[in-house]
């Protein structure tokens, strides 16, 4: 027989409640019990599916109690005692490891945490003894635990990192919001590099651009300002931009969606080119005529 023996009653319950769940076994089944006044989990010698024990008790680690050590990390190391707060950076982690940020991902060494973890549950379980959790977590699982502090050191960069950058967009928009538009709308061109067009699709040359910035912009916001498509933005606040880009998820595109909001309208990379040649020829066509 096997005991898990747990300093947290909740502990000793969530594993226990794991375990039937993913053996599918009725609470009332005798091969595996929970000891609540003494907050053990009983395995019992008999039970013909101990391959699948193993397997629960190594997802009630990466599935369960995972996230209890990324909190703990987090309001012990870091002070970060806010519960959306520390959801949101766990989202980022989350984010990382399912390979939705590139970016990161390069910045964690190869997830070497399932082999670590299956060898420790392994040896734990080999001999069917008592043993207890936290102990197995102090002492085998130790590797894993820097590991998951490097996930959090990470995402915690990265949070911060992103409250600045609502910080920069809101600043910004309460620019904006203080600006005549100068233009009803704008026709911005993304290709090697941005291009800006008038109303009647007339190229706004950079040197134009740069007499219409406004000097208090790139004075208060010298890093994050870009003096080649921001700065003369919002300089000119047009009520329309209508954006043509073949990546609608390129970042400057992003930042320009967040700052400018409903005034953003995005199109065909193509739309523009098919536009410019239609005035081209009937800007032609009526010459020839004249």
């Amino acid at each position: 027989m096997a005991e898990i023996i747990f300093r947290s009653k909740m502990d000793a319950k969530r594993c226990y409640d794991h375990l039937l769940k993913c053996l599918q076994y009725h609470p009332n089944n005798e091969d595996i019990l929970l000891l609540e006044d003494r907050h053990i989990v009983k395995i019992s010698e008999s039970i013909v599916r101990f391959g699948e024990v193993k397997e629960a008790f190594y997802e009630f680690i990466i599935k369960i109690k995972r996230d209890d050590w990324f909190r703990a990390i987090l309001q012990e190391q870091y002070f970060f005692e806010d519960s959306e707060e520390q959801e949101h950076i766990i989202e980022i982690i989350y984010s990382v490891l399912e390979g939705q940020r590139e970016d990161l991902a390069v910045f964690i060494r190869e997830n070497a945490e399932e082999p670590k973890i299956r060898e420790a549950v392994e040896e734990i379980f080999q001999d069917h003894v008592s043993f207890s959790f936290d102990s197995f977590f102090k002492f085998r699982l130790r590797p894993y635990l820097k590991l998951l502090e490097s996930y959090v050191e990470i995402s915690i960069d990265e949070y911060k990192m992103e409250q600045e950058y609502q910080m920069f967009i809101q600043t910004l928009r309460d620019f904006l919001a203080s600006r005549d538009p100068k233009m009803d709308t704008l026709h911005l061109l993304f290709d090697e590099e941005i291009t800006f067009f008038d109303e009647q699709f007339e190229e706004i040359k950079r040197g134009e651009l740069m007499k219409m910035i406004d000097r208090k912009l790139l004075f208060n916001h010298p890093v994050y300002v870009d003096s080649a498509s921001i700065a003369p933005l919002l300089s000119i606040a047009p009520k329309n931009i209508h954006l043509y880009t073949k990546n609608p998820e390129e970042p400057l595109v992003r930042t320009i969606k967040n700052i400018f909001e409903e005034r953003v309208l995005i199109k065909s990379y193509k739309g523009l080119r098919h536009k410019k040649e239609w005035i081209q020829q009937k800007n032609s066509a009526n010459g020839n005529g004249a």
